[in-house]
């Protein structure tokens, strides 16, 4: 098995996109607008950060737009070579934005609930490059869509790495104390975290460094 890739989610500045990439992580998960959660950031940052990344760094711009139209605009404005689509999307939109976009990857989160996720994940599978599994809940009057710190069913998230053919990123209350067991249990091809590397807010360099060595000694 193949070490995780990691992606660092939530990143606010320059200042943290070159400490995580000093770090060596495969992505940088930056944050628009949301109904919920941490790490939003104004598209002009999520501009310029995405900007400055060298390649081959993916940059992800987390969205929470549903309407195709209103992504291919806000993709073009940002620049970023990723699109996380947070929530569910109507049929036939990830078409759209393949057919809008092209050389742009595509990622559709999966809120892991319940067994039900899984053929949600199973069936969005061949319109996307990758899923990426984290444990909010759009449910909710006001939906969360990431960032809660919680840890999911992983025995879910493992039926999906297994039945869906895309790779996978695990989300959802990663930690160095964790992550190995989470790695094990899953194999994922990724690991996407925010709360789990961050002190006070900010991105916490011996915490990352931590996370990473608990990854490697996986």
């Amino acid at each position: 098995m193949l070490q995780p890739r990691i992606k660092i989610c939530c990143i606010r500045d320059a200042a943290e996109a070159a400490l995580a990439i000093g770090q060596g992580v495969a992505a940088l998960g930056l944050v628009s607008a949301m109904p919920s959660g941490p790490g939003v950031i104004e598209e002009t940052a999520i501009a310029a950060i995405a900007a400055n990344v060298p390649p081959p760094i993916a940059t992800f711009l987390l969205t929470s737009l549903t309407d195709a139209d209103a992504i291919i605009e806000q993709q073009r404005r940002c620049r970023c070579n990723t699109v996380q689509l947070v929530d569910a999307v109507p049929p036939g939109i990830h078409a759209r934005l393949r057919a809008a976009l092209p050389g742009i990857a595509l990622v559709q989160v999966i809120h892991v609930v319940d067994a039900a996720s899984v053929e949600e994940a199973v069936a969005v599978a061949p319109e996307v490059d990758a899923l990426l599994l984290d444990s909010g809940n759009p449910a909710l009057a006001v939906k969360e869509l990431g960032g809660t710190g919680r840890v999911h069913d992983w025995s879910l998230s493992r039926a999906i790495v297994e039945r869906c053919g895309r790779p996978v990123f695990l989300a959802g209350g990663l930690r160095p104390d964790n992550v190995a067991d989470a790695v094990r249990t899953v194999r994922p091809f990724g690991l996407d975290l925010c709360s789990g590397v961050r002190s006070d807010g900010r991105l916490d360099a011996d915490k990352l460094a931590a996370f990473i060595a608990a990854v490697r000694g996986a």
